[in-house]
């Protein structure tokens, strides 16, 4: 479950560049703004998708150890062999695990040793959680003594972290509500800044021009627009940049990790986005 830059990212942003590219050229430089947030939305969108399903996968995979390792429990405490235990359970269904515990299982049939085969298992599931859990087991199978005892052990440590990530989750959503609200805020700030105030402030420069106190550049009604349209443009560049990080923050956290910040990310940038044109269009 590698961060790296995939195909499918690549045509996202390779269609996000082109629409910027598109809009240099062709189009004025009143909508060019728009069409440049449009065009990182578009080009970030697969790569949020992906990340996205990336993090659901391993919630999952961690979900369903959870399961493979209690029916292990179960069965290695009847008296059965944790290599038989493991064959024996390869026509239960363990979601996304199914395939990498029957590849375990087949494995040990042909007689590979477990110690060996649960390396191979914790590699192509590339998960820290479960490698860390499959080591505990293939230490303890190779030390010998009561395999039941820390396969139990093992079950109530993967057991424990995934309630403390839950509850975690659940004690820090009222955070990430106030994260969302605060940022609205900030945004409501901002508008109020480009249409309101800044307005208000090239007006008086604009009047101290004309009564000759000065006043070069605000003189000038072109120059006082064109100067609105940088200042629209930078504020929108900024609620973008605030947006990613603060996704970033939430998503660190609501779940510990970076990389489930991407989604509110996205969320965020898309709301500034669309709160930005739509107050454009309607006081602008």
């Amino acid at each position: 479950m590698g961060t790296q830059i995939k195909d499918k990212d690549l045509i996202g942003i390779g269609i996000g560049l082109i629409l910027i590219l598109i809009a240099y050229f062709f189009l004025n430089r009143e909508n060019f703004s728009i069409f440049i947030g449009i065009g990182i939305l578009i080009g970030t969108l697969p790569i949020i998708i992906r990340i996205t399903q990336e993090n659901k996968i391993a919630q999952e995979k961690e979900e369903m150890f959870l399961e493979f390792a209690r029916n292990l429990v179960e069965s290695v405490k009847t008296g059965t062999p944790i290599s038989k235990s493991i064959i024996n359970m390869t026509n239960k269904n363990y979601g996304v695990l199914t395939s990498h515990i029957k590849k375990l299982a087949n494995q040990i049939s042909l007689g590979i040793p477990l110690g060996k085969g649960l390396k191979v298992f914790a590699k192509d599931v590339n998960n820290k959680s479960i490698a860390r859990a499959l080591t505990l087991i293939g230490q303890a199978e190779r030390a010998g003594g009561d395999i039941g005892e820390i396969l139990e052990a093992v079950a109530d440590a993967v057991n424990m972290s995934d309630k403390l990530k839950k509850e975690r989750k659940a004690s820090i959503s009222t955070l990430v509500v106030q994260g969302y609200i605060i940022f609205l805020v900030f945004i409501i700030i901002i508008i109020i800044m480009q249409f309101q105030i800044i307005p208000m402030v090239s007006g008086m420069g604009n009047v101290g021009g004309n009564l000759g106190f000065g006043g070069g550049g605000l003189g000038s009604t072109g120059n006082v627009e064109a100067e609105q349209e940088q200042i629209s443009n930078s504020f929108l560049y900024l609620i973008l940049v605030q947006g990613f990080f603060t996704g970033l923050v939430i998503g660190k956290l609501a779940e510990g990790n970076i990389k489930a910040g991407v989604k509110h990310s996205f969320g965020l940038m898309f709301l500034s986005f669309l709160i930005s044109t739509i107050a454009n269009i309607i006081l602008g």
